[in-house]
């Protein structure tokens, strides 16, 4: 266990792992992009065509019976109060605000995303690293009974584990607050192990919905917890936390069609998953655990060699040296459609021959 958050001199590093390195770095401008889990380059058109339509409103201030409508919308769509509900600028505004809730001892479930041990350690939280070895499966997670503030994401990524819902809760503890990062949630058909509809005092689930609907760059999400821990999250935040446009996106993404829209996208990625699957197989690719999530962990020989000759082949993968417990050999893979899926395994093919 390392608790010892304020020796940290850059916190964006810990050790020889960089927490604020992310997929959109290793996404250059032309290549083919396996390094970004968005799905798509843009919002599909029914939702542009809603945000096209909110674009006369810019010229007012963001109105609270927005803010309101958002977040009913958002409770209804999980079956919780509106009081349950926080928005966000995405997921990771909600990393952000951990802090503010004064944890004495953090504990993240690792190989996993970085950037709340990144904010915990920006803000002199003390941290652990509790790192999980293939599959990657919460029954060997060794949790220190003094974590006041445990980390997890589910589906995980970069790992595409899919943890039981059973296996989440039993991480609870007295004097605990759970955090569960369901960025890719909606791209589970059916979530079945999603947490978002339990009213749990002690449970804190952050979404995303810039991944399925394609708006990284809208910055969209919520959390949903009980109403004394949202209110300690945005203490001193900003007014106007959210613009008009974030507040439409977060609202049409959360009505009935758009959540059947989702689903719908969410079979289509098991379909495509499958067949990304089958291919590498063929090519004798190593995918490690069984994958649940729009994307796939990758061992290979010398990774940072196989990522460079993809790179001049025009394709970018995401590395995976910076999830802390993987290392340079391992790289993660967008889910994407037939024809981009056999573009990489050919090149990974003729790179790793």
């Amino acid at each position: 266990m390392d608790t010892r958050a304020s020796d940290a001199v850059d916190p964006n590093r810990w050790g020889d792992v960089d927490l604020r390195h992310h997929g959109d770095v290793d996404a250059v401008p032309g290549l083919l992009d396996f390094a970004v889990n968005v799905r798509g380059d843009g919002p599909p058109d029914w939702l542009a065509a809603r945000l096209a339509s909110a674009v006369p409103t810019l010229g007012r201030y963001p109105s609270e019976q927005a803010e309101r409508a958002a977040r009913e919308q958002v409770a209804a769509r999980h079956g919780r109060d509106p009081d349950e509900v926080l928005l966000l600028g995405g997921g990771a505004e909600g990393f952000a605000m951990l802090p503010r809730l004064g944890p004495r001892l953090a504990a993240l479930i690792h190989p996993s995303f970085t950037e709340p041990e990144y904010a915990l350690r920006e803000a002199r939280v003390p941290v652990t690293q509790v790192l999980l070895a293939p599959p990657y499966r919460l029954s060997g997670a060794a949790v220190p009974d003094a974590a006041d503030l445990v980390v997890l994401g589910n589906p995980t990524n970069p790992t595409s584990t899919l943890h039981p819902a059973a296996d989440v809760l039993a991480l609870r503890r007295h004097g605990r607050l759970l955090v569960v990062d369901e960025a890719f949630g909606d791209a589970v058909p059916g979530e079945p192990e999603s947490l978002a509809g339990r009213s749990l005092p002690d449970v804190l689930v952050l979404r995303s919905l810039t991944k399925t609907f394609a708006l990284a760059g809208l910055r969209c999400g919520y959390a949903l917890g009980a109403p004394d821990v949202l209110a300690r999250m945005q203490k001193g935040r900003a007014h106007w936390p959210l613009g008009s446009l974030q507040l439409e996106a977060i609202r049409a993404c959360s009505e009935a069609d758009a959540v059947a829209w989702a689903d719908r996208e969410a079979r289509q990625i098991e379909v495509e998953r499958a067949e990304m699957l089958r291919l590498l197989a063929a090519a004798g690719v190593e995918v490690v655990g069984p994958a649940r999530a729009p994307f796939l962990l990758l061992r290979v020989p010398d990774g940072e060699l196989v990522r460079k000759k993809l790179q001049e082949k025009g394709i970018a993968v995401r590395r995976g040296d910076t999830f802390p417990g993987l290392d340079p050999n391992h790289i993660r893979v967008a889910v994407r459609a037939a024809e981009p899926a056999r573009a990489l395994v050919t090149a990974l093919t003729e790179v790793l021959a």
